[in-house]
């Protein structure tokens, strides 16, 4: 198929390169669309930039699983020791921070050359529309070039949020600095109660280094609160410490370079590296959206679109962290790129689904999760049609680390008795989480019911097999299960 659009430069043009818009770029190209995508990375205030791939290759899911899998080395280490090794090791924050940065820069290089190989344009260049169908491109080094497109697809995605903390953007890092950050954090405070701030966190106190979060109110806002709380127990027992329902209100900067921290104007704490984790930003208001005809939504820095991630302006589309009101999560950003250009180039209709996404929150002990909480579920379709069954379960290879004898994981399946006990939420907290939920999202989208779970046949010994034996039903104001057995 030859190009669309003879009257404009492109078919398509992508403003973004993460891992939304290279997919939309390439599927797109496939289709025979002639296809442009700019990618352009901004410092942050402490000045850490990177190369092309977008958030999660380079300050997000990859290096933070990376570093996630290491800081659990040294409880596996003590696991082991109970299965009879013997086992002397140290770490070094330099020797990982130069393999990932090099593996990271590796996938750099295999994007680029990904796109060169399927004919799409790139532009290391900084986007922003000059008319609906135009983009100026500016390479931040004085060249200026305007572009033209039929299409232009945002998919710029989001930064870190710093507040207006007086001394937060000079004193204080963000996700965006923590994964290329050299040196050893040292004695760190997390500020924040996102799963960014428990991940970095819970990485941090797994290589040893005295790490505090500093939380307003609760943790995990949007998750199960169940297991939130499961999650906050288990990361105080395994050396996190929390300073509760306190926020900053200052910070200093010390001669020394150590962060001095102000709560209600009182001196705090004096730390090595402060990590600010509050929340994120999409970053639409960069874009001059007004001279395409569209505007976006200031509180969030996104934009809205309709079920077929179409803004206000008809050729204009937008997917990922930039739409407002969806999952910020990279497959997401991914299926919904291929298939906005499947309808667009290759005569599809199926627009994306985002309900039932799965989801893994990568701490010290990891937690699945798809379809509904418990507390989204009762809203949704009201207290009497919701039940929950729910368990606690130990790993085998727990049982042998008498550090470990008290370490619960737990699951929790949520069914709407109204629809034969269909599932709508299933919930791990424990080993591989993100693993075994992956494979339960299938049954969901399928239509799983209660008895579906209950005629599978476990598999053992493994953790996940408790799924098959769930009889405990939740009750209210009854404790949860705190040892093992369904």
């Amino acid at each position: 198929m030859g190009s669309m659009a003879e009257e404009y430069d492109f078919d398509l043009f992508v403003i973004g390169g993460g891992s939304g818009g290279l997919a939309a770029a390439k599927q797109a190209a496939d289709l025979g669309a002639k296809v442009a995508c700019a990618d352009f990375v901004k410092p942050s205030p402490q000045g850490t930039t990177w190369g092309l791939g977008g958030t999660c290759l380079n300050v997000g899911c990859i290096p933070k699983k990376l570093m996630h899998i290491s800081s659990l080395y040294r409880e596996t280490q003590n696991d082991a020791h109970g299965l009879g090794w013997e086992t002397k090791s140290s770490h070094s924050w330099e020797a990982m921070l130069a393999q990932v940065n090099n593996y990271i820069k590796s996938l750099n290089w295999g994007t680029k050359t990904d796109l060169r190989t399927k004919n799409v344009k790139y532009y290391n260049a900084f986007a922003t529309f000059t008319d609906p169908h135009t983009v100026m491109l500016d390479n931040g080094k004085g060249k200026q070039e305007k572009v033209t497109a039929k299409y232009i697809l945002i998919a710029c995605g989001g930064r870190p949020s710093y507040g207006d903390v007086p001394g937060a953007k000079e004193c204080c890092i963000s996700s965006d600095d923590i994964f290329w950050q050299k040196q050893a954090p040292g004695k760190t405070l997390v500020i924040g109660a996102s799963y960014i701030a428990l991940e970095c966190a819970g990485f941090l106190a797994g290589f040893g280094f005295d790490t505090t979060v500093m939380v307003r109110s609760i943790l995990l806002r949007g998750f199960d609160q169940d297991i939130a709380k499961m999650i906050g127990d288990y990361m105080e027992k395994h050396h996190v410490k929390f300073a509760k329902e306190m926020t900053p209100s200052k910070f200093e900067k010390l001669p020394s370079g150590q962060v001095k921290v102000f709560v209600k104007d009182a001196e705090y704490g004096v730390y090595d590296t402060v990590l600010l984790a509050i929340g994120r930003e999409g970053c639409a208001g960069s874009l001059n959206l007004e001279a395409a005809g569209l505007k976006y939504i200031e509180k969030t820095g996104k934009v809205a679109c309709n079920d077929h991630d179409q803004t206000s302006v008809p050729h204009i589309f937008a997917i990922g962290d930039v739409i407002e009101g969806k999952p910020e999560l990279t497959p997401v950003a991914i299926q919904a790129g291929k298939l906005l250009c499947r309808r667009l180039f290759g005569g599809a209709t199926k627009i994306m689904d985002y309900t039932d996404v799965a989801t893994a929150v990568f701490t010290p002990i990891e937690y699945g999760a798809v379809g509904y909480s418990e507390g989204d579920a009762i809203k949704a379709l009201g207290k009497d049609r919701v039940k929950v069954y729910h368990c606690s379960a130990q790993p085998l290879e727990w049982n042998l680390n008498h550090e470990r004898k008290e370490d619960m994981g737990y699951m929790k399946v949520v069914v709407d008795v109204a629809e034969k006990e269909k599932v709508v939420g299933v919930h791990i907290l424990g080993p591989n989480a993100g693993e075994v939920i992956q494979g339960l999202s299938v049954a969901l989208k399928c239509g799983a019911t209660k008895e579906h779970f209950d005629d599978c046949v476990g598999i053992h010994p493994t953790f996940a097999e408790s799924y098959t034996t769930l009889t405990e039903i939740k009750e209210e104001g009854k404790a949860l299960p705190t040892k093992g057995g369904c």
